[in-house]
């Protein structure tokens, strides 16, 4: 249900700021005389009639499928593209080695994710605002350099992140010829070397997080068994004294810390 309700919601922003700055193609709709119309002024007109490449306003109905192609893109750009993977896989793994189910819940999870991911790229994103969609919204360069300029600056984000090993493999993979930087490695081969490489040390990080909550299971559980108490559940012991090492230990601001000078952005 709130999924639908969220796409529903996503559905009437993106049509709603279509049919506010695509009035010159509803004209074009009703058979009159040609009258020069002013050029519009915002940038998503000006992306849409520049991807037409004809320099005419696109129609209503081509704009809106554009669109709704980039939302459903999106959240694949920002899980495969960002710090988000890392981020929420160490969160998850966090959560089950403090032995807890839904506590916090997948929305809570998400959104600290989301909001540290942007932490974490807004460098990134203050780089691609000032050299890409500046620029393109005073109407200084093109749609088609303006990405250009945001692939630049994501691809020297990912390549920061990924192994050495991993863009080795995949370019092997691919038979592709040897790079002389890593500025010329395409995205076909640095994602899913960069989405490697966040796996990796996701399960790195999670694995450092498991450790000391480990050794306090296994201690509950020798107790436990040196007690005769055989038929009780050691987590059910153990969590409250998890619990109180990762409050003692200031986990949460902990982990959050160690997981933004993870990236040395």
């Amino acid at each position: 249900m709130r999924r639908a309700i969220k796409g529903l919601v996503l559905a009437g922003v993106g049509t709603g700021l279509v049919l506010l700055s695509a009035h010159p193609a509803l004209a074009q709709a009703v058979p009159a005389a040609p009258v020069p119309t002013p050029a519009p002024g915002g940038a998503l007109t000006r992306a849409m009639n520049d991807i037409s490449g004809t320099g005419a306003p696109m129609s209503l109905s081509l704009q809106i499928l554009i669109l709704m192609s980039l939302l459903t893109v999106l959240p694949s750009l920002i899980l495969m593209m960002t710090s988000f993977t890392r981020i929420i896989i160490v969160l998850s793994l966090l959560r089950h080695a403090l032995g807890l189910q839904q506590t916090p819940p997948n929305q809570v999870l998400v959104g600290l994710a989301l909001f540290l991911s942007l932490f974490v790229m807004r460098p990134t994103i203050d780089q691609v605002n000032a050299q890409a969609f500046t620029p393109y919204g005073a109407g200084q360069i093109s749609i088609e350099e303006a990405v250009g300029r945001s692939a630049k600056i994501f691809h020297v984000f990912m390549a920061k992140q990924t192994r050495e090993s991993d863009l080795k493999l995949f370019a092997g993979l691919a038979e592709a010829p040897a790079f002389r930087s890593v500025e010329e490695v395409p995205f076909s081969i640095l994602l899913p070397a960069f989405v490697t490489s966040e796996l990796k040390t996701a399960f790195q990080i999670g694995f450092m997080i498991f450790l000391p909550f480990l050794i306090i299971d296994l201690v509950i559980a020798s107790t436990l068994m040196s007690l005769g108490m055989m038929m009780l559940s050691p987590t059910i012991i153990s969590m409250p004294f998890k619990l109180l090492l990762f409050v003692m230990v200031d986990g949460w601001a902990l982990t959050m810390g160690s997981l933004a000078s993870s990236f040395a952005t």
